[in-house]
């Protein structure tokens, strides 16, 4: 067998190896999703990785002590309707329209990344967003925004609209070490999630782009500006 034949050989087998192993982890992800229909997600990558964040310590700094995020989970039905609105003004408007994909948003999006020259935005909806913050990174690329798109759609394909709005309120990060609906709520406004108003559930979903951020930066002018421009779009949102 000549040396060409071999290497042919040894390509087709590595390539049949790497698909096989994306399949299997396509299958992962799925059982993931079917298993949290019914029971809620714990810890998810995002939380993991900030976890790890909170816990290095800085360059020359002595290794700083264990830190816990702050996260409490709640039903649909405890957190404040402002809030599902404003997540909906504010992330996805045509939330309960598509499937998974807003493909005049992503279309858009990419008009605007090939014009800049580099990828800036991504024209998530909140299934994608969900997508990202249980499996994913926050790394920009077409290849992570690919699988981001594939798992959306799983997720689609198997809870409904409400699960999906139920689990993002409770998964996403909204600040330094806090993550979900209730531990915002009482992390900005010392008030449960259920007890948020307009006001207060628009300026908590203004801050979602950049939530470490506004966090420490919760007098900025673009905060304020943007909480308006949602609450006053909070009658045209339509939720589960």
């Amino acid at each position: 067998m000549s040396a060409a034949v071999r290497a042919r050989i040894w390509i087709r087998r590595a390539a049949l190896a790497l698909l096989a192993l994306m399949l299997a982890l396509q299958l992962w992800f799925f059982a993931c999703i079917v298993f949290w229909r019914w029971h809620n997600p714990g810890q998810t990558a995002f939380m993991q990785r900030e976890l790890e964040r909170l816990e290095r310590p800085a360059p020359g700094a002595a290794a700083r002590a264990p830190r816990s995020l702050q996260k409490v989970w709640v039903d649909y039905a405890r957190i404040s309707p402002y809030l599902k609105r404003a997540v909906v003004a504010s992330e996805d408007a045509r939330f309960l329209s598509h499937e998974g994909v807003d493909w005049e948003a992503m279309e858009k999006a990419y008009s605007d990344n090939l014009r800049r020259g580099r990828m800036v935005r991504g024209g998530s909806t909140i299934s994608q967003q969900l997508a990202k913050n249980l499996f994913l990174t926050a790394h920009r690329s077409y290849l992570r925004k690919a699988q981001e798109l594939l798992i959306a759609l799983m997720i689609e394909a198997v809870w409904d609209k409400r699960r999906i709005l139920e689990v993002y309120l409770n998964i996403v990060e909204w600040g330094d070490g806090v993550f979900g609906a209730e531990a915002a709520a009482r992390h900005y406004y010392g008030v449960s999630a259920l007890q948020l108003d307009a006001d207060q559930a628009a300026r908590m979903a203004a801050m979602l782009p950049s939530p470490r951020f506004f966090d420490h930066h919760r007098d900025a002018a673009y905060l304020s500006q943007r909480a308006e421009a949602i609450e006053r779009n909070l009658p045209s949102a339509q939720i589960p």
